[in-house]
């Protein structure tokens, strides 16, 4: 195929591919299509288990390190976090965990087995990129079309030198 050639077929192809990324759903066809879209083109991370969310703020849990080691990674951390249940309007996935931190500064053990929260490091969100669909009505109001958009998504906690101002 020559370049000219290509340039009309891709000229061609646009509008079709557009249309098809943009097709207007109904109300019963929506939910199914986002499930198909998101598990052909944006496949989602395991979510962390519902008994791990806890909805209300708990203090620094220094105790965690006065007892045998937990095998979940959050409670282990020196920067451990909880998750949270996360709620986007017009999206699919409509919910989601996200991590958050439950030390501002990070837990230092010392060598008699004692710990305490240092302030001399942070504890700091580490974020990763997800795709959600947006639900958006289509033009002539007749239904409703999907768009990918990215969110940033607390995954975990973790233990950072904390700034010094110059």
């Amino acid at each position: 195929m020559s370049p000219p050639q290509i340039l009309v077929l891709a000229l061609f192809l646009v509008p079709v591919w557009s249309n098809k990324m943009f097709r207007c759903y109904n109300e019963t066809e929506l939910l199914g299509a986002a499930e198909r879209k998101l598990r052909s083109h944006y496949p989602q991370p395991a979510e962390p288990s519902a008994a791990a969310a806890r909805g209300a703020e708990l203090p620094c849990p220094l105790q965690l390190y006065q007892q045998p080691a937990s095998t979940e990674l959050s409670a282990r951390s020196v920067s451990p976090w909880t998750y949270v249940l996360k709620t986007l309007k017009d999206h699919f996935p409509s919910s989601y965990m996200e991590a958050s931190c439950l030390c501002s500064g990070c837990i230092l053990v010392q060598k008699d087995g004692s710990a305490f929260q240092s302030f001399d490091y942070n504890s700091l969100t580490v974020k990763q990129s997800r795709v959600f669909l947006r639900r958006q009505r289509c033009s002539d109001g007749s239904g409703y079309y999907l768009t990918p958009v990215t969110v940033e998504v607390a995954v975990g906690c973790t233990c950072v030198r904390a700034n010094s101002s110059p």
